[in-house]
């Protein structure tokens, strides 16, 4: 067991993926952060799951942050094996933030990814099931967006 700094994880990819992996970010964040275009999201994260060195076998969570003019996604994950960490972000445009389902790699997508999009409004394409988890399907908008405005009633019921 060995583990990893997320330097050596980014390296890794790096070596892997070429520029299928932006940068590294590590000033206020924990744990560091390798940035993907949203294409690569999939290729990425299973390389992170399968490969002896790295083999991050729990999605911890993941997240949408809304930053007005572009959408993040950011996957936080774990090797219980070799106890190292790292998070996984890509930036999404805001008039259509879509971006690959993970989960064909992590069956705890299913449940985050849904989380999510009924919070955020975060397409995650190819999802087994994309359906609302927290919020009623007939809920108008994603209450986590910044140009969310909530409603005064739902159903005739006042909020």
């Amino acid at each position: 067991m060995k583990t990893l700094s997320a330097q050596e994880i980014f390296e890794k990819l790096k070596g892997k993926f070429g520029d299928g992996v932006v940068s590294l970010q590590t000033e206020s964040v924990n744990p560091p952060f390798a940035v993907v275009p949203p294409g690569s999201i999939q290729e990425v994260c299973r390389f992170l799951k399968e490969d002896p060195d790295l083999l991050f076998d729990y999605l911890v969570c993941i997240s949408g942050v809304d930053h007005k003019d572009k959408f993040a996604v950011a996957y936080h994950v774990y090797s219980t094996e070799h106890r190292h960490r790292i998070g996984v972000k890509a930036m999404l445009p805001h008039d259509n933030p879509v971006i690959p389902t993970v989960d064909v790699v992590w069956k705890a997508a299913i449940y985050l990814e849904r989380e999510t999009y009924d919070l955020m409004g975060i397409v995650f394409e190819g999802s087994c099931d994309p359906n609302r988890i927290l919020l009623p399907d007939d809920w108008e908008g994603h209450p986590l967006r910044k140009d969310y405005i909530y409603p005064e009633q739902y159903h005739g019921i006042k909020i």
